[in-house]
């Protein structure tokens, strides 16, 4: 196993290759990080550098941006962040994507993403290689270009043209962090299948209800060509279902409210905010 990832990371196959090989590397030895948590204040910096870069950010109450702000200075110091494919990561870059990424997790208690491990940027979209754990497996090559992957095994690649249109714009109902993230909320429970874990049976009852429906009524709308507030690509199965409706939620609260408030209220409840009340 050693030797192949050593070897595939030589070779040149793909940019980013010796960051993804270590990631492999370090799960195959089972070496993970401490997880530490930060001993110094939040950045002052940080507060007009929010402001400034990350427009989600900027409707939340003073409190809520706060702790916000503490989430993301846990995130970024528990977490390896990683340049890829000749990308040097700045803070900057940094603070967008833990803004996005915590932001899901704001009002939910205790360390953001704690089965987190690895944050991989490259410039724009990447083709990484799928790894198998046996020796003799060729690595699969994803068939076309990502902005964004999540592996339930606490890494999540991103593009960063794609991570910084995102951010820019708040309001168009697309953004690769929140989509990626949402996908590591999906996983906490073991699977990736549209439905994160939840507190008890009833909750889970209910929401396996609304998420049938809900998947189902998708899919009408893109056998049809009927383009609403979902992306259509949420109706590729259950888990981009879930990613893509947290990316409407957040972004397009008002429209998602009006055509599904079914899903809505789901996620409202999941996330415990409302944004169109923040």
């Amino acid at each position: 196993m050693i030797r192949l990832l050593v070897t595939l990371a030589a070779s040149g196959m793909f940019a980013g290759a010796f960051a993804i090989a270590r990631v492999m590397l370090r799960r195959y030895l089972g070496a993970g990080p401490d997880r530490p948590r930060p001993h110094s204040p939040v950045p002052a910096r940080w507060r007009s550098e929010l402001e400034a870069s990350v427009p989600l950010a900027r409707r939340l109450p003073p409190e809520q941006r706060e702790r916000l702000l503490e989430k993301m200075h846990h995130l970024i110091a528990g977490c390896r962040w990683e340049g890829c494919g000749g990308l040097v990561l700045t803070e900057e870059m940094q603070l967008v994507i833990a803004a996005h990424a915590c932001l899901l997790v704001l009002e939910h208690p205790g360390e953001p993403y704690p089965a987190l491990r690895n944050v991989l940027v490259y410039p724009g979209t990447f083709r990484p290689r799928r790894f198998s754990w046996t020796p003799s497996a060729d690595a699969a090559e994803v068939p076309g270009p990502a902005l964004g992957e999540s592996w339930k095994h606490g890494v999540v690649i991103l593009a960063w043209d794609s991570a910084e249109s995102g951010a820019s714009d708040a309001g168009d109902g697309r953004n690769v962090v929140l989509h990626e993230f949402a996908h590591q909320l999906d996983g906490t429970d073991g699977r990736l299948d549209g439905t994160p874990r939840l507190p008890d049976a009833a909750s889970l009852a209910a929401w396996a209800s609304m998420l049938e429906e809900q998947f189902r009524s998708l899919q009408e709308e893109a056998g049809s060509g009927t383009q609403r507030v979902l992306d259509h690509y949420g109706a590729t199965d259950e888990a981009e279902f879930f990613a893509v409706a947290t990316e409407a939620f957040f972004e397009r609260p008002a429209e998602l409210l009006r055509e599904r408030p079914a899903l809505y209220e789901s996620l409202r409840e999941y996330y415990r905010q409302d944004p169109l009340r923040s």
